[in-house]
């Protein structure tokens, strides 16, 4: 059987693009790759892409000269998580402090790491997590 690599792209859906882009350039810092009116791409750690759509524009087919995208969406609270260093957990809770985003939750794993929680103002749930959890991030 062929094997799989690594989750290259993830996507949310957001209802206001300008907003979302702007929650997660400057709270999280992500630079965008991509800009379109229905779209943004960002750099994820030089490893992934966090694909933000509109909410809505990609249910039809998207052509163009290199081929076709299929329909795709989503609805209601998405999760994703993002892998932060141990070291790097509390300067995380002081800058989603200081941009005054509520923590909602936090998860001492008894496998090991620790995650925070909080949302985005699409309502989707984030999550920071520090090595340990899972047997591949160690």
């Amino acid at each position: 059987m062929p094997t799989l690599g690594r989750i290259l792209e993830t996507a949310l859906y957001v209802d206001d693009l300008a907003r979302a882009a702007t929650f997660y350039e400057t709270v999280l810092g992500l630079s965008a790759m991509l800009e379109t009116p229905t779209l943004r791409a960002y750099d994820v750690g030089g490893a992934s892409v966090l694909l933000l759509f509109k909410r809505g524009a990609s249910l039809k087919t998207q052509a163009s000269p290199g081929g076709s995208i299929p329909p795709h969406d989503g609805s209601g609270p998405q999760h994703i998580g993002f892998a932060v260093t141990a070291e790097a957990l509390k300067d995380w809770e002081d800058r989603l402090g200081a941009a005054s985003v509520a923590i909602e939750g936090r998860m001492n794993w008894d496998q090991g790491g620790t995650s925070i929680y909080f949302r985005d103002p699409d309502d989707n749930m984030l999550e920071l997590l520090t090595p340990g959890l899972w047997p591949n991030y160690r």
